[in-house]
């Protein structure tokens, strides 16, 4: 049976400059900077504070989980900036994204009625969007949908 979700990957360009951008940033807790076997890959992950049960590895495309040309394609689209990455869940929209854009986080989107709740979308430092969203309880309906991936 299948109980949640607990390690989801985020392909990066830089693993030290997506380090800091999460913890120093984003304000997620280091939890693992490592590397594994000798001259092996290097498992870097990150959570928010108080909920261990998501890690978010730190990823550079290459091997052992993709060939030397697929790497090559993903980075290129990450660099690109047209890959969206998640959604990040606050219990305030506006108060969090005037603190992150005070430390230079780059929005795409300021804070906006969504039917599922108000969002504010962001880049991090290799390209990838992600939805700030403060939930609601129920779909608005009422509210626009608006174009949320564009930036």
């Amino acid at each position: 049976m299948i109980t949640g979700l607990g390690l989801a990957t985020i392909w990066v360009l830089d693993q030290d400059s997506a380090k800091e951008f999460f913890t120093e940033k984003l304000g997620l807790e280091l939890r693992n900077d490592m590397t594994l076997g000798e001259g092996g890959m290097r498992w870097v992950t990150v959570g928010a504070k108080g909920r261990p049960e998501l890690d978010l590895t730190l990823m550079i495309p290459g091997p052992p989980s993709l060939d030397a040309e697929s790497a090559e394609q993903l980075k290129a689209l990450i660099a690109k900036g047209v890959l969206g990455a998640g959604a990040f869940t606050t219990d305030d929209c506006v108060a969090e994204h005037r603190a992150l854009a005070a430390k230079g986080v780059e929005f795409l989107h300021e804070p906006q009625r969504r039917p599922y709740g108000i969002e504010a979308v962001f880049r991090d430092d290799s390209g990838n969007w992600y939805s700030l969203t403060q939930p609601f309880e129920t779909l608005d309906e009422s509210a626009d949908w608006g174009d949320v991936c564009s930036g």
